[in-house]
């Protein structure tokens, strides 16, 4: 089982992310995405989606038209763990 990540080592990892803000009680990383149209939208979730299957972590996300809303926890842990910081930065990546 992954562990999550103490309150100084998430504070950290929030400064070097652009947008990304804690929710739940310091339990979840989410940040909301604008793009141009809807397939620009789709794509981003469609390119985070095949790191997602590759580790095994899938981002809890909600899509209307050129939003995309991310929460980013991880369920085993009951937190934030270095797999939701390393998915936060690809995606971060990916715009």
């Amino acid at each position: 089982m992954i562990a999550k990540i103490s309150a100084e080592e998430r504070a950290a990892a929030l400064a070097g992310l652009q947008g990304w803000r804690e929710e739940r009680g310091g339990e979840a990383l989410c940040k909301d995405f604008k793009f141009k149209d809807f397939s620009e939208a789709f794509g981003f979730m469609t390119r985070a989606a095949l790191l997602a299957e590759q580790m095994d972590h899938h981002p809890e996300w909600f899509n209307v038209y050129n939003r995309v809303e991310v929460t980013l926890t991880t369920h085993d842990a009951s937190g934030i763990t270095e797999r939701d910081i390393k998915m936060a930065q690809f995606m971060d990546s990916l715009v």
